[in-house]
Protein backbone atom coordinates (compact mmCIF):
# COMPACT_ATOMS: atom_id res chain seq x y z
CA UNK A 1 0.00 0.00 0.00
CA UNK A 2 1.59 3.26 -1.19
CA UNK A 3 1.94 6.03 1.35
CA UNK A 4 0.72 9.48 0.48
CA UNK A 5 2.83 12.61 0.93
CA UNK A 6 0.75 13.55 3.97
CA UNK A 7 1.46 10.14 5.60
CA UNK A 8 5.20 10.56 5.00
CA UNK A 9 5.20 14.06 6.43
CA UNK A 10 3.27 12.84 9.44
CA UNK A 11 5.79 10.02 9.97
CA UNK A 12 8.78 12.38 9.69
CA UNK A 13 7.13 14.86 12.06
CA UNK A 14 6.57 12.08 14.61
CA UNK A 15 10.19 10.98 14.29
CA UNK A 16 11.49 14.53 14.81
CA UNK A 17 9.24 15.06 17.84
CA UNK A 18 10.27 11.73 19.40
CA UNK A 19 13.97 12.48 18.84
CA UNK A 20 13.54 15.90 20.45
CA UNK A 21 11.71 14.43 23.46
CA UNK A 22 14.43 11.77 23.81
CA UNK A 23 17.17 14.40 23.82
CA UNK A 24 15.31 16.54 26.36
CA UNK A 25 14.85 13.45 28.58
CA UNK A 26 18.36 12.00 28.28
CA UNK A 27 20.42 15.21 28.36
CA UNK A 28 19.86 15.97 32.09
CA UNK A 29 20.97 12.44 32.96
CA UNK A 30 24.00 12.80 30.69
CA UNK A 31 24.90 16.18 32.20
CA UNK A 32 24.69 14.81 35.76
CA UNK A 33 26.97 11.91 34.83
CA UNK A 34 29.49 14.11 33.01
CA UNK A 35 29.74 16.75 35.73
CA UNK A 36 30.25 14.08 38.40
CA UNK A 37 33.39 12.88 36.54
CA UNK A 38 34.72 16.36 35.72
CA UNK A 39 37.86 17.54 37.51
CA UNK A 40 37.31 20.48 39.92
CA UNK A 41 39.75 22.76 38.08
CA UNK A 42 38.09 22.18 34.70
CA UNK A 43 34.62 22.70 36.15
CA UNK A 44 35.65 26.01 37.69
CA UNK A 45 37.49 27.14 34.53
CA UNK A 46 34.42 26.47 32.36
CA UNK A 47 32.07 27.98 34.98
CA UNK A 48 29.95 24.85 35.10
CA UNK A 49 29.27 24.50 31.35
CA UNK A 50 30.82 21.08 30.76
CA UNK A 51 29.43 18.90 27.99
CA UNK A 52 32.39 16.53 27.63
CA UNK A 53 35.26 16.78 30.12
CA UNK A 54 38.82 16.84 28.88
CA UNK A 55 40.02 15.23 32.09
CA UNK A 56 37.95 12.52 33.76
CA UNK A 57 38.38 12.03 37.49
CA UNK A 58 36.84 10.11 40.38
CA UNK A 59 37.76 12.74 42.93
CA UNK A 60 34.17 13.66 43.80
CA UNK A 61 33.24 10.00 44.31
CA UNK A 62 36.36 9.34 46.37
CA UNK A 63 35.60 12.26 48.65
CA UNK A 64 31.94 11.35 49.12
CA UNK A 65 32.79 7.74 49.92
CA UNK A 66 35.48 8.87 52.37
CA UNK A 67 33.09 10.91 54.53
CA UNK A 68 31.52 9.11 57.46
CA UNK A 69 28.16 10.88 56.98
CA UNK A 70 27.74 9.68 53.41
CA UNK A 71 28.89 6.14 54.18
CA UNK A 72 26.53 5.93 57.15
CA UNK A 73 23.61 7.11 55.00
CA UNK A 74 24.41 4.48 52.38
CA UNK A 75 24.43 1.74 55.02
CA UNK A 76 21.10 2.99 56.39
CA UNK A 77 19.51 2.97 52.92
CA UNK A 78 20.98 -0.46 52.21
CA UNK A 79 19.50 -1.78 55.47
CA UNK A 80 16.12 -0.28 54.66
CA UNK A 81 16.10 -1.72 51.13
CA UNK A 82 17.12 -5.24 52.14
CA UNK A 83 15.54 -5.85 55.55
CA UNK A 84 12.53 -3.64 54.84
CA UNK A 85 11.83 -5.28 51.48
CA UNK A 86 12.18 -8.79 52.93
CA UNK A 87 9.80 -8.05 55.82
CA UNK A 88 7.32 -6.26 53.57
CA UNK A 89 7.23 -9.14 51.11
CA UNK A 90 6.74 -11.66 53.92
CA UNK A 91 3.89 -9.71 55.53
CA UNK A 92 2.22 -8.84 52.22
CA UNK A 93 2.44 -12.40 50.88
CA UNK A 94 1.18 -13.98 54.12
CA UNK A 95 -1.74 -11.55 54.40
CA UNK A 96 -2.64 -11.87 50.72
CA UNK A 97 -2.50 -15.66 50.83
CA UNK A 98 -4.76 -15.79 53.85
CA UNK A 99 -7.31 -13.48 52.23
CA UNK A 100 -7.29 -15.57 49.06
CA UNK A 101 -8.51 -18.68 50.88
CA UNK A 102 -12.26 -18.88 51.58
CA UNK A 103 -11.79 -20.98 54.71
CA UNK A 104 -10.40 -17.94 56.58
CA UNK A 105 -12.93 -16.78 59.16
CA UNK A 106 -13.72 -13.07 58.98
CA UNK A 107 -12.24 -12.86 55.51
CA UNK A 108 -14.70 -10.25 54.25
CA UNK A 109 -14.18 -8.08 57.33
CA UNK A 110 -10.41 -8.06 56.85
CA UNK A 111 -10.82 -7.21 53.17
CA UNK A 112 -13.12 -4.34 54.07
CA UNK A 113 -10.64 -2.97 56.62
CA UNK A 114 -7.82 -3.15 54.06
CA UNK A 115 -10.00 -1.42 51.48
CA UNK A 116 -10.61 1.44 53.93
CA UNK A 117 -6.86 2.07 54.15
CA UNK A 118 -6.80 2.49 50.36
CA UNK A 119 -9.78 4.84 50.19
CA UNK A 120 -9.01 7.07 53.19
CA UNK A 121 -5.66 8.63 54.04
CA UNK A 122 -5.21 9.48 57.76
CA UNK A 123 -2.71 12.26 57.02
CA UNK A 124 0.49 13.01 58.91
CA UNK A 125 -0.55 13.44 62.54
CA UNK A 126 -1.94 9.92 63.36
CA UNK A 127 1.16 8.10 62.01
CA UNK A 128 3.43 10.51 63.88
CA UNK A 129 1.54 9.98 67.15
CA UNK A 130 1.63 6.22 66.61
CA UNK A 131 5.39 6.19 66.02
CA UNK A 132 5.95 8.45 69.05
CA UNK A 133 3.78 6.37 71.39
CA UNK A 134 5.48 3.15 70.26
CA UNK A 135 8.84 4.64 71.20
CA UNK A 136 10.20 4.45 67.66
CA UNK A 137 11.35 8.06 67.37
CA UNK A 138 14.99 8.27 66.30
CA UNK A 139 14.91 4.58 65.40
CA UNK A 140 15.54 3.08 61.99
CA UNK A 141 12.48 0.89 62.54
CA UNK A 142 10.30 4.00 62.31
CA UNK A 143 11.09 3.96 58.58
CA UNK A 144 10.02 0.31 58.16
CA UNK A 145 7.18 -0.66 60.50
CA UNK A 146 4.67 2.13 59.61
CA UNK A 147 4.96 1.27 55.89
CA UNK A 148 5.48 -2.47 56.25
CA UNK A 149 2.71 -3.29 53.78
CA UNK A 150 0.34 -1.62 51.37
CA UNK A 151 -3.36 -2.30 51.02
CA UNK A 152 -3.16 -1.90 47.25
CA UNK A 153 -0.31 -4.44 46.99
CA UNK A 154 -2.25 -6.85 49.21
CA UNK A 155 -5.28 -6.69 46.91
CA UNK A 156 -3.14 -7.25 43.80
CA UNK A 157 -1.18 -10.14 45.29
CA UNK A 158 -4.38 -11.74 46.54
CA UNK A 159 -5.63 -11.88 42.96
CA UNK A 160 -2.46 -13.74 42.06
CA UNK A 161 -2.94 -16.29 44.85
CA UNK A 162 -6.54 -16.77 43.70
CA UNK A 163 -5.17 -18.25 40.47
CA UNK A 164 -3.22 -20.98 42.31
CA UNK A 165 -5.30 -24.18 42.40
CA UNK A 166 -6.52 -25.29 45.83
CA UNK A 167 -5.71 -28.88 44.81
CA UNK A 168 -2.02 -28.13 45.34
CA UNK A 169 -2.74 -27.40 48.98
CA UNK A 170 -4.74 -30.61 49.31
CA UNK A 171 -1.81 -32.56 47.89
CA UNK A 172 0.52 -30.91 50.38
CA UNK A 173 -1.78 -31.76 53.29
CA UNK A 174 -1.91 -35.39 52.16
CA UNK A 175 1.92 -35.43 52.20
CA UNK A 176 1.87 -34.14 55.78
CA UNK A 177 2.58 -30.42 55.27
CA UNK A 178 1.29 -27.93 57.78
CA UNK A 179 -0.25 -24.62 56.71
CA UNK A 180 3.13 -22.93 57.14
CA UNK A 181 4.81 -25.69 55.16
CA UNK A 182 2.32 -25.31 52.31
CA UNK A 183 2.88 -21.54 52.27
CA UNK A 184 6.69 -21.67 52.27
CA UNK A 185 7.27 -24.85 50.24
CA UNK A 186 4.47 -24.70 47.67
CA UNK A 187 2.88 -21.25 47.42
CA UNK A 188 5.96 -18.99 47.60
CA UNK A 189 8.03 -20.95 45.01
CA UNK A 190 5.10 -20.62 42.60
CA UNK A 191 4.89 -16.88 43.30
CA UNK A 192 8.33 -15.76 42.13
CA UNK A 193 6.98 -13.39 39.41
CA UNK A 194 4.71 -11.65 41.91
CA UNK A 195 7.38 -11.55 44.61
CA UNK A 196 9.94 -10.11 42.18
CA UNK A 197 7.57 -7.40 40.95
CA UNK A 198 6.44 -6.29 44.40
CA UNK A 199 9.96 -6.71 45.75
CA UNK A 200 11.17 -4.17 43.22
CA UNK A 201 8.36 -1.78 44.17
CA UNK A 202 9.18 -2.08 47.87
CA UNK A 203 12.94 -1.81 47.32
CA UNK A 204 12.57 1.40 45.30
CA UNK A 205 10.22 2.83 47.92
CA UNK A 206 12.59 2.07 50.81
CA UNK A 207 15.62 3.28 48.87
CA UNK A 208 13.88 6.60 48.12
CA UNK A 209 12.73 7.13 51.71
CA UNK A 210 13.33 10.65 52.94
CA UNK A 211 10.06 12.26 54.09
CA UNK A 212 9.46 9.86 56.97
CA UNK A 213 13.08 10.34 57.99
CA UNK A 214 12.46 14.08 58.24
CA UNK A 215 9.53 13.41 60.59
CA UNK A 216 10.95 10.65 62.77
CA UNK A 217 14.77 10.87 62.66
CA UNK A 218 16.72 13.62 64.40
CA UNK A 219 20.05 11.79 64.63
CA UNK A 220 21.95 12.52 61.39
CA UNK A 221 23.83 9.22 61.70
CA UNK A 222 20.52 7.48 60.94
CA UNK A 223 19.63 9.61 57.94
CA UNK A 224 19.02 7.60 54.75
CA UNK A 225 20.91 8.47 51.58
CA UNK A 226 18.01 10.31 49.98
CA UNK A 227 17.69 12.69 52.92
CA UNK A 228 21.40 13.54 52.73
CA UNK A 229 21.04 14.03 48.98
CA UNK A 230 18.00 16.27 49.53
CA UNK A 231 19.95 18.47 51.92
CA UNK A 232 22.77 18.70 49.40
CA UNK A 233 20.50 19.73 46.54
CA UNK A 234 18.26 22.27 48.26
CA UNK A 235 21.09 24.15 50.00
CA UNK A 236 24.11 25.18 47.92
CA UNK A 237 26.20 25.49 51.07
CA UNK A 238 25.43 21.97 52.23
CA UNK A 239 27.28 19.00 50.88
CA UNK A 240 27.28 16.09 53.30
CA UNK A 241 25.71 17.88 56.22
CA UNK A 242 26.87 21.16 57.72
CA UNK A 243 30.35 20.78 59.18
CA UNK A 244 31.41 18.33 56.49
CA UNK A 245 30.58 20.91 53.82
CA UNK A 246 32.87 23.49 55.44
CA UNK A 247 35.65 20.93 55.57
CA UNK A 248 35.10 20.14 51.88
CA UNK A 249 35.31 23.76 50.75
CA UNK A 250 38.28 24.66 52.93
CA UNK A 251 40.49 21.59 52.50
CA UNK A 252 39.40 19.58 49.49
CA UNK A 253 38.67 22.45 47.10
CA UNK A 254 35.99 20.40 45.34
CA UNK A 255 33.03 22.35 43.88
CA UNK A 256 29.80 21.54 45.67
CA UNK A 257 28.07 21.04 42.30
CA UNK A 258 30.29 18.12 41.27
CA UNK A 259 29.69 16.50 44.65
CA UNK A 260 25.94 16.88 44.20
CA UNK A 261 26.07 15.23 40.79
CA UNK A 262 28.22 12.39 42.11
CA UNK A 263 25.76 11.86 44.96
CA UNK A 264 22.85 11.71 42.48
CA UNK A 265 24.69 9.05 40.43
CA UNK A 266 25.46 6.98 43.54
CA UNK A 267 21.85 7.23 44.71
CA UNK A 268 20.50 6.16 41.31
CA UNK A 269 22.97 3.41 40.43
CA UNK A 270 21.78 0.57 42.75
CA UNK A 271 18.24 0.50 41.35
CA UNK A 272 19.60 0.57 37.79
CA UNK A 273 21.82 -2.42 38.60
CA UNK A 274 19.10 -4.46 40.31
CA UNK A 275 16.36 -4.01 37.69
CA UNK A 276 17.96 -6.10 34.85
CA UNK A 277 18.12 -9.16 37.11
CA UNK A 278 14.43 -8.86 37.99
CA UNK A 279 13.18 -7.89 34.55
CA UNK A 280 12.16 -11.38 33.43
CA UNK A 281 10.03 -11.81 36.56
CA UNK A 282 8.89 -8.19 36.54
CA UNK A 283 7.36 -8.55 33.05
CA UNK A 284 5.14 -11.33 34.37
CA UNK A 285 4.42 -9.67 37.68
CA UNK A 286 3.07 -6.47 36.15
CA UNK A 287 0.25 -8.52 34.60
CA UNK A 288 -1.15 -9.34 38.03
CA UNK A 289 -4.86 -8.76 38.21
CA UNK A 290 -5.26 -8.47 34.44
CA UNK A 291 -7.95 -10.31 32.52
CA UNK A 292 -6.58 -13.53 31.05
CA UNK A 293 -8.28 -15.66 28.50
Amino acid sequence: MKESIGDRLFGWANAVILVFISIVTIFPLYYVLVVSFTSPSEYLDKMGFVFFPEQWTLRSYEYLLSTSSFKDSMLVSLFLSTVGTALSLLVTAALSYGLSRKRLQGRKLFQFLILITILFNPGLIPPYLLVRDLGLMNSIWSLILPVLTSGWYVILMRSFFDSIPVELEDAGMIDGCSDAGIFFKIILPLSLPAMAAFGLFYAVSYWNTFFNAILYINDNTLWPLQLVLRNMLIDSSTAVGGAVAMEMMSEQQIPAQTLKMAAVVIATLPILLVYPFLQKHFDKGVMLGSVKG
